[in-house]
């Protein structure tokens, strides 16, 4: 039986009209109930929800290509998201993301304190990502990137020093609001494992291009754009460890009520879970 969600608009109501909770999305994967988390028909609501409301998530942080580049470089794995965008805000305000910055000008200003939300904090691995911004933002002023389809750039990005799948995805899922490519970090994946799209035994240090066609498959059968798709996984996922960490500890995915694919691989508790992440 076709299942139906509405979005109130005062005064307007858009309804949608999506698959029987039994009807499969893929093989295997029913589309299960509209209101239960985290299942096909939940992601694809969620998505339209936000689109029809105006209310998608904005996700480019930059002006320009160079401060985009920075901006995901100065986060990612490690750092929390408030801290990197504080971290990219104060060195754009310096004006160490114009030209070609050194790696010591650079360095310099990340060892200050940065205000975050109120408080004062020390930003981590200021040497490392120092050198990384430094060599991204001279390989920028020195080459013409391609911009003509997202998985173009991001194979570009590979070769910058500190730049793997994961940050070179982000970049180019940014900057060129692309659908051809996905973000695999942690919340993507346990989204996957959870409604049961990832397959058993892969990790993105080995399978990264691997797991992203099967991410890219599932946005392509529930109909919806596949950078709408990551943005609002991300944020969902992100908002609710909690709930995550209890159906991940029960090692079973509620969608297809099987074992969860990945979520084998990525459970806080298992220290395999760091090589999930480049």
């Amino acid at each position: 039986m076709t299942q139906y969600a509405a979005v109130l608009l005062d005064p307007a109501v858009v309804q949608f009209e999506l698959p029987a909770s039994s009807d499969e999305a893929l093989p295997g994967i029913p589309w299960g109930a509209v209101d239960a988390f985290p299942t096909p028909a939940y992601w694809t609501y969620q998505v339209l929800a936000r689109r029809v409301s105006g209310q998608t998530i904005r996700y480019r942080l930059g002006d320009t290509l160079a401060e985009e580049v920075a901006a995901c470089l100065l986060g990612g794995h490690g750092i929390p998201a408030s801290v990197g965008v504080a971290a990219f805000h104060y060195l754009k305000s310096a004006r160490l993301l114009e030209g070609t910055p050194s790696e010591a000008s650079i360095s310099a200003a990340l060892a200050k304190p940065i205000e975050v939300d109120g408080r004062s904090v020390r930003y981590r691995f200021v040497r490392q990502k120092s050198r990384y911004v430094s060599a991204a933002l001279a390989r920028l002023a020195a080459d013409v990137p391609p911009l003509d389809s997202g998985r173009a750039l991001r194979d570009w990005l590979l070769d910058i020093p500190g730049v793997g799948y994961k940050t070179a995805s982000w970049i180019a899922r940014n900057w060129l609001d692309a659908d051809d490519i996905a973000i695999l970090d942690i919340h993507i994946l346990r989204a996957g494992a959870l409604a049961g799209f990832f397959a058993r035994g892969l990790t993105v240090q080995r399978d990264y291009l691997e797991l992203e066609e099967q991410f890219l498959r599932f946005s392509r059968a529930i109909g919806v754009r596949a950078s709408e798709l990551d943005a609002v996984m991300w944020l969902e996922m992100m908002s609710s460890p909690a709930t995550i960490r209890r159906l991940l500890h029960l090692g079973r995915s509620p969608v297809t009520g099987t074992r969860a694919g990945a979520g084998a691989d990525i459970r806080d508790t298992d220290p395999r879970q760091a090589s999930l992440l480049d």
